[in-house]
């Protein structure tokens, strides 16, 4: 019998989302496009924690546009309710590859998301081969 399987170290952030009227649709419940940007929150707080968030990568010279995107829903979330979100960086070294998990305060899984963004020059707008050293360097240093 296995006790357990060893999982690799992932880096992860997670943000707590209180769900306001604006996102709600008229039946009172979380309008699905709105699923992305409580994403977006997890992974703006991710990049942050390896310090390259969006500026910071402008600044160095490259631009990272989302190019793939998905998500499933598992239950409605309404208007007023808490969540938290997590955002989990499973891919760095050719692109980043998120997934998100959103669970409602009583710990059920609401929702599940992944994101995938490249490398894009912002001088010329053509795709670059490879995440930047020092980025790698720094998600290898935040896992150990």
């Amino acid at each position: 019998m296995i006790d357990s399987v060893k999982q690799p170290k992932r880096l992860t952030a997670t943000v707590e989302v209180h769900i306001p009227f604006h996102d709600v649709d008229p039946a009172g419940v979380v309008w699905h496009g709105n699923y992305f940007k409580y994403f977006e929150l997890a992974r703006c707080e991710l990049l942050q924690s390896l310090d390259y968030n969006y500026r910071q990568m402008a600044e160095s010279g490259l631009l990272w546009p989302v190019v793939d995107l998905s998500s499933r829903f598992h239950q409605a979330v309404e208007y007023d309710h808490r969540a938290t979100v997590q955002a989990r960086l499973q891919e760095w070294e050719y692109r980043l590859r998120i997934d998100y998990l959103m669970h409602a305060a009583d710990g059920k899984l609401v929702a599940t998301g992944e994101t995938v963004q490249v490398p894009v020059s912002a001088d010329t707008r053509e795709l670059v081969l490879g995440a930047p050293r020092f980025l790698v360097d720094r998600i290898e240093a935040a896992m150990k």
